[in-house]
This record gives structure tokens, sequence and C-alpha cells, in this order.
């Protein structure tokens, strides 16, 4: 691969022109093991492992990023949080910290440079950077303040929070900006290109706009402003049409897109403002043929290329029991219907 040329791909397309091809940031996590040949508690136990497995994948699926996403619970496990393993899907938290709202007036940020579990995320962002230079993107991830409450206490009792204590859920908010922001920040001086602000709270799948406005989207414009880098918004496979004209006043260059809202009308309603990142379906995909594939990507070739400003991806984490020739054929319809410009029969 032309690293040189993938990396002008991308920035063509950021920029709302028309570039040699579709860029594909198909964000391969847990199959670097395979590549590997280890379990994926191995795999992330190292992170030279999740280098070579990124490196591996890159070339391999012919990728215009590659990414340091080691398991999304990371962040919760640098605030003291235990992980659980699993053999064939990401590890998780065994429990949340905060077991009662009135916890939240003892915690504390992590410091993040003295951090065991994010230390292996930087050392990966090095080591990516040392391979790769300045030739390629390479995506850091946040979960944004206003979302990684679910982690730390539970969809219900966070959700009980956000309506009913006003005073603790502001506690919470500053505790988490601050090691948002500089976690971003540590992983943009490892080398980072730019950061996922995964923020699925935020969606008018979980929130009215209405909230959005009052909590999620004042805390994303602060956040993001405190990032020293460009930013990516990720909703989790959640719609995102109704917000956003929002989602681009936070500042953020642009947002990933989900199945759940129709491909052309977000096209329309992200034109010159937001690169679209979307919107394979990775939970479908365990079940997809080589013949549905091609024909899935072509379609969103067609809805979202012309232009420029659309950067094929996988919607969510992609599972575990993806197999690699449905990967392969993602990788191979770009390369026969992504070129530009853009011809179908």
């Amino acid at each position: 691969m032309n690293n040189n040329l993938s990396l002008q791909r991308v920035f063509t397309t950021i920029e709302h022109k028309e570039p040699d091809k579709v860029p594909l940031f198909l964000l391969v996590t847990m199959h670097g093991a395979k590549e590997l040949g280890l379990s994926i508690k191995d795999y992330y136990s190292n992170a030279s492992n999740v280098v070579k497995g990124q490196l591996l994948m890159r070339e391999k699926y012919r990728t215009d990023c590659v990414n340091t996403i080691f398991y999304i619970a990371v962040e919760v496990e640098a605030y003291g949080g235990e992980i659980n393993y699993y053999t064939d899907g990401p590890p998780n938290l065994v429990k949340p910290i905060i077991k009662k709202k009135e916890e939240i007036k003892r915690l504390t940020s992590p410091d993040v440079k003295e951090s065991k579990p994010l230390e292996k995320v930087f050392t990966a962002i090095e080591g990516l950077k040392d391979e790769l230079q300045d030739s390629s993107v390479i995506i850091g991830l946040v979960v944004s303040p206003f979302s990684v409450p679910v982690m730390q206490m539970g969809f219900d009792k966070y959700i009980e929070l956000l309506y009913e204590d006003k005073e603790l859920f502001t506690k919470l908010m500053e505790i988490n900006q601050e090691f948002c922001i500089n976690y971003a920040n540590a992983q943009l001086e490892a080398g980072a290109t730019m950061i996922c602000y995964l923020d699925p709270v935020s969606s008018p799948t979980i929130i009215s706009r209405e909230l959005y406005l009052e909590t999620g989207f004042k805390i994303a414009k602060e956040t993001i402003s405190k990032i020293n880098g460009p930013t990516g918004t990720h909703l989790a496979a959640g719609r995102a049409l109704p917000i956003i004209n929002d989602i681009a006043q936070t500042g953020t260059l642009a947002l990933a897109v989900s199945i759940l809202d129709d491909l052309s009308e977000l096209k329309n309603a992200c034109r010159n403002k937001l690169t679209m990142i979307g919107n394979l379906n990775g939970i479908s995909m365990c079940n997809w043929t080589p013949e549905q594939t091609e024909t899935i990507v072509k379609d969103a070739i067609a809805k979202a290329g012309p232009g420029g400003g659309f950067i094929l991806a996988n919607d969510h984490e992609i599972p575990f029991q993806v197999q690699e020739k449905i990967l392969l054929t993602i990788s191979n319809s770009v390369e026969k219907w992504g070129k530009y410009p853009l011809e179908f029969g």
C-alpha cells in the first residue's frame, strides 16, 4: 500500500473533495489476536501485539487507518475497575465502580500519565507512529464525559442521576471531563492523528434533542475545544439525523453514522459540514455472504460517496465472529466500486 497516497486520500475526503477512491476505515480490533494466533487476553496484554496486529490487518484489508482501541472499558479500568476477558468478545468490566451516587463526591480523575492500564495504549500509539511516521491516520479513542458513566455506574443508575440529581451529575461531568481531555491530549502527544469522541448517550436513540442540548451538547463543545487535535464524533450505531447541525457546532470534524438513518438524507445533512464515517453494520456483518457484502458496500458508496466527505467504515466494533472473507470482500468491493469518478452500471 502507498501510505502517502492513503493519507492524502483521507485528507482530501475531509476537505469534501473527491480523492482517488473512497477511503476505508475498517476498524478491526480483536481480529489482531487471530492474526497472531493469540487469545484476546494475551493479545491485549502487550502493546507490541496490538502494533503488530494493526499493521498486519492494515496491509491485509487495505484500510486507510490504524487504531489503538484496546477495549472501551480501559478508561474505567484506569479508575480502578476490574476487567473480565472473554474468548470470543471484547473485554469488559466485572462491575461498575460507582455503586451509590454518593460515591461521586469522593471520585477523582486518574493521572493518565501514571495509569498502568493506559500506559499500553500510549505505547501502542508510539509504536505505530514509529512504524508509519506521518504516512497514515492513527486513531485514538476517548469515551465522552457524558457517556462514560454508563460504564462507571450502570445505565439505569446513570439515567436516574441525569434526571434527578443535577448537583452530583455536574460533579461527575467535571471529573470525567478532566480525565477525557487529559487522556485525549496524551494520545495526541504519543502520535495519534485524530481522536474518536465516543458519545452514544447523546444520540436521539437514547435521549431527546432537548436534553442533549442541555447536557451532552454543551459538554462536547467545551471538551472538544480543549482537545489539541481533530476529533470525530461516534454515536455507537445510534441515530444522528435529528442532531447533525448541533454536532457540527461542537467543533468535531467527522461523524460516524449508522444504518438507523437513511444514508442519502445523512449525506445531504452533512454536506460541507461533517465528514461522514460509516455505515456498515458490524452486528449483521456476522451473517453476511460475500454477495450481500458487495451489494451493501456498493449501495453505501453510491449514496454517500459523490463529492467526497465520506469514509466507508463499520458503525460499531466488528465482532470476533465476523469472517475474514467478509472483511476481504469489503476491501475488494471498495477497490471495485469506490474509485473516483464513481461509475455505477
